[in-house]
């Protein structure tokens, strides 16, 4: 088994990526670490560590909350197969914000705003998909990748070439890393996708199930290494914030398991 260390670290270094498969990847090493230590002094310890490897996203700290009321390996597989039945009831709930006809635009890799995309592939809906590439890590190339594969039209673009394209797209659908009272976290990038949804009159939806509200009184945006952005310049100092806040007034809905909330919705939620 991995240590603790180990675990974080692949976390980090963006190996696992995307907030649920994050929360996924932890409880499973969880369920292997607390079968082996119990739920004691040591489960404290490594959920800190784990938490701490991305801060940011919401889905592993609100499953640690749920765990710590009732710690058991049971609690972990629920929150596990909440996890995964929750992007498919997302998938249903999803294809109804995508015309029979559309041109989607998509950014990073989120496997819940790609399960809406598959599913109105695969119900017979004519679409054609714009992937950004994601600067600096390129996580969009992945996005491209994957419904390339399933033969879905996809058409790898530069993040810089958002502005200029939207004009030929039907609507934005993005995923999410935490949803907050004040707006959408998310891949850095996103609010100016929304920026650019707005200018163009296009719809902007966002994809996340309930376990990604967020109540957090601290909230901390993830910056990683400038190196990942460029190689030191002597003088220049580089920095590489991993995500950004995307404000409601430019979010036409959330897509839950709950249903298509909008923002005025979210917000009473989370006051």
């Amino acid at each position: 088994m991995d240590s603790p260390a180990q675990v974080a670290e692949k976390i980090r270094s963006v190996k696992v990526q995307g907030a649920k498969e994050i929360a996924i990847y932890s409880l499973e090493y969880l369920r292997k670490f607390c079968k082996k230590y119990g739920f004691g002094l040591k489960f404290e310890v490594v959920t800190m560590i784990l938490e701490n490897a991305r801060p940011t996203a919401v889905v592993l700290h609100n499953c640690i909350e749920i765990l710590k009321k009732k710690r058991s390996v049971k609690t972990i597989d629920q929150l596990i197969k909440r996890l995964n039945e929750s992007t498919m009831q997302l998938a249903k709930i999803g294809n109804k914000i995508v015309p029979q006809r559309a041109v989607i635009m998509t950014h990073c890799h989120s496997g819940e705003a790609l399960a809406v995309i598959k599913e109105a592939w695969k119900s017979k809906k004519k679409i054609s998909v714009f992937a950004t590439v994601t600067e600096p890590l390129g996580q969009g190339i992945k996005t491209a990748k994957e419904l390339a594969k399933l033969k879905i039209p996809v058409t790898l673009i530069n993040d810089n070439a958002v502005g200029y394209l939207m004009r030929h797209v039907d609507l934005v659908i993005v995923g999410s890393d935490a949803i907050r009272k004040n707006g959408v976290v998310n891949k850095v990038g996103t609010s100016l996708l929304a920026l650019a949804a707005k200018e163009n009159k296009k719809l902007f939806y966002v994809v996340a199930s309930t376990i990604k509200f967020d109540r957090r009184k601290k909230f901390v945006v993830e910056e990683r290494p400038g190196s990942e952005v460029y190689k030191k310049i002597k003088g220049v100092k580089i920095r590489n914030p991993a995500f950004d806040m995307t404000d409601w007034k430019f979010v036409s809905g959330v897509v839950t398991e709950n249903g298509i909330l909008k923002p005025e919705k979210i917000k009473r939620i989370l006051k």
